[in-house]
């Protein structure tokens, strides 16, 4: 009879650690769920929420880099020659249709360079070679949405949110969010880590 009930007492203590232990197992599953929506928040309400053509998506932290040549004559002319993956087609699209009055300037070309241009934009937009960067970028981009400013999409405003105006927008060394290459050593190889941002004048940049 004593042994019996020592049996049951034993069982009973299993079942209970058991349980125990599936219940912690839960909470910690459904924290990390809870995580990752905070980190993917731009998931939803977005027409790029999921990869429509079925391939996993590079993961790459990066953007591909430039490489059409008269795109980066051109673009470097003038400014930084952002990556075309830093914006959707349509984007790309609306900024190629407008260059009489681009940003304020005058940057018109003859249709054949404006042309090879546009086509390399578009061919080479975040919606068309998309990896982890692009598409936390295209994540922050409302259906109805086409951003003519790489500064103007919600991931952008979200990671720069925190660096103050007088290191950028004051500093006479940077002057502008847009001058990417100012801070990010790595950005025309496509590389925009944080970690190995310098803010001339400041130094390393830590969140």
């Amino acid at each position: 009879m004593k042994q019996t009930l020592k049996l049951n007492r034993l069982w009973g203590m299993l079942l209970l650690a058991g349980c125990m232990m599936m219940s912690m197992g839960t909470l910690a599953w459904s924290d990390g769920d809870k995580w990752n929506e905070g980190k993917n928040k731009y998931e939803s309400g977005s027409k790029y929420s999921k990869d429509k053509s079925g391939d996993k998506w590079q993961q790459s932290t990066g953007v591909a880099v430039v490489t059409n040549k008269l795109y980066a004559a051109e673009c470097s002319a003038c400014h930084f020659a952002y990556q075309p993956g830093f914006l959707p087609e349509h984007s790309w699209v609306k900024i190629m249709g407008s260059l009489g009055d681009h940003f304020g300037d005058n940057a018109k070309l003859d249709e054949a360079s404006r042309m090879e241009i546009e086509n390399y934009l578009r061919g080479h937009a975040a919606d068309h070679l998309p990896n982890r960067f692009s598409r936390s970028i295209l994540r922050s981009i409302n259906t109805n949405e086409a951003p003519l400013r790489i500064s103007e999409t919600a991931y952008f405003t979200q990671k720069h949110d925190e660096v103050p105006a007088r290191m950028v927008k004051n500093n006479p060394k940077v002057r502008s969010f847009a001058n990417c290459a100012a801070c990010h050593t790595g950005a025309e190889k496509g590389s925009f880590d944080e970690h190995a941002v310098r803010i001339p004048g400041f130094g390393s940049w830590e969140d």
